[in-house]
C-alpha cells in the first residue's frame, strides 16, 4: 500500500512573504499544494505564481474571519463589524453564528464572490478549504458544498486534527479540538455523499504553533497508509507577517521545514509521494 503527502500552504496571497514562501516550497522543497485567499493584499502576485508553477496544486482558502471581505461590506451587513471587516477570529464569529446573527445567504453571496474572483483568474483549482476552519460549520459546509458543486471543485479538507499534537493546552484546547473533530467527521459523509474527495489522514497543529522540521519527521516516520493532508503556514519573514496577521506565529521555521533536507531524505527512504490534491481523484 502506498504512502502519499499533501503539504499545503493555507493563506497563500494573504501576504507577499507567504507568497514568497509558496514559490520555494514549490521549487526547492516537498510543498505541492497551496489555497488561496480571495480578498488577500497579495493576491495578484499568488495568481502569478500558481500560472508559473503548474505542478502547484491551487485551492481556494474560504473566508469569513480575520480578513476583508471581497462584497461590499453593505451588502453582507451580518458578515462584518462595523468597520467592515470580518470578525477577527473563528471565536468570535462562531458566538455571533450560535446566536443566530449569520444570514446564511450572505455567505452564500461572500463565499460565492470569492470563488468567482478565483475562477476568472482561469487557474483550474484543486479542492476547497477555509480560514480557521469555517467550512465544517453546520448550515455554512452545505453552502461550501454547493459551491464546490457548482465550480467542479472534487476535493475538500477536513481537518480531523490529533487531539494531542503539539503543546497541550488544557481542557479548553482539548473540548475545542473535539468539537472540530465531530465536525469534521460529519463533513466527511456529507463530502463524499456530493463525491466530494477528502484525503484519508489530517494532521498539523490546530492551535497555531509552528510545524516545525522536528514535528513534520515525526509525522513523516509515523505516516499512515494512504492520502495524508499536513497544513502548514510557511513564511519568509515573521515580524511583517506577525504585524500584518495578528498572529504569534514562527511562519520561517515552518517554511524551513518545507525545504528541509532532512524531510527530503525521509520522504525518499520512506518512498513517500508528495503530492496535491488531484491526486484524490485522477
Amino acid at each position: 500500500m502506498t504512502k502519499q503527502v499533501i503539504i499545503n500552504a493555507d493563506d497563500f496571497g494573504r501576504h507577499e512573504a507567504i507568497n514568497e514562501a509558496v514559490e520555494l516550497g514549490v521549487m526547492h522543497g516537498c510543498l505541492r499544494s497551496a489555497t488561496i485567499m480571495a480578498g488577500g493584499h497579495a493576491f495578484a502576485g499568488a495568481v502569478d505564481i500558481a500560472r508559473r508553477h503548474p505542478e502547484l496544486g491551487l485551492g481556494i482558502h474560504f473566508t469569513l474571519v480575520d480578513d476583508e471581505p471581497v462584497l461590499p461590506p453593505a451588502e453582507i451587513p451580518s458578515l462584518v463589524t462595523p468597520e467592515g471587516r470580518f470578525y477577527d477570529n473563528h471565536s468570535l464569529f462562531l458566538k455571533h453564528y450560535l446566536s443566530g446573527g449569520v444570514r446564511l445567504e450572505e455567505v452564500r453571496a461572500e463565499l460565492g464572490a470569492q470563488l468567482q474572483k478565483v475562477e476568472r483568474t482561469g487557474v483550474p483549482l484543486s479542492h476547497a478549504d477555509s480560514h480557521q476552519h469555517m467550512h465544517t460549520l453546520p448550515g455554512i459546509l452545505q453552502v461550501v458544498l454547493d459551491l464546490c458543486e457548482a465550480g467542479n471543485i472534487r476535493a475538500m479538507r477536513v481537518p480531523r486534527t490529533p487531539l494531542f499534537a503539539g503543546r497541550f493546552g488544557g481542557l479548553g484546547q482539548l473540548i475545542g479540538r473535539l468539537g472540530l473533530g465531530s465536525l469534521a467527521r460529519l463533513a466527511v459523509l456529507q463530502a463524499r455523499r456530493r463525491h466530494i474527495a477528502v484525503p484519508d489522514h489530517f494532521n498539523g497543529i490546530v492551535a497555531g504553533e509552528a510545524v516545525s522540521e522536528a514535528f513534520l519527521l515525526k509525522v513523516l516516520a509515523d505516516l499512515p497508509v494512504g492520502t495524508t493532508e499536513i497544513m502548514m503556514h510557511p513564511g519568509t519573514k515573521n515580524e511583517p507577517l506577525v504585524t500584518a496577521c495578528h498572529w504569534q506565529h514562527d511562519f520561517e521555521a515552518e517554511l524551513a521545514a518545507v525545504l528541509s533536507p532532512k524531510v527530503k531524505a525521509v520522504l525518499t527512504q520512506e518512498k513517500i509521494e508528495p503530492v496535491n490534491f488531484r491526486a484524490l481523484y485522477q
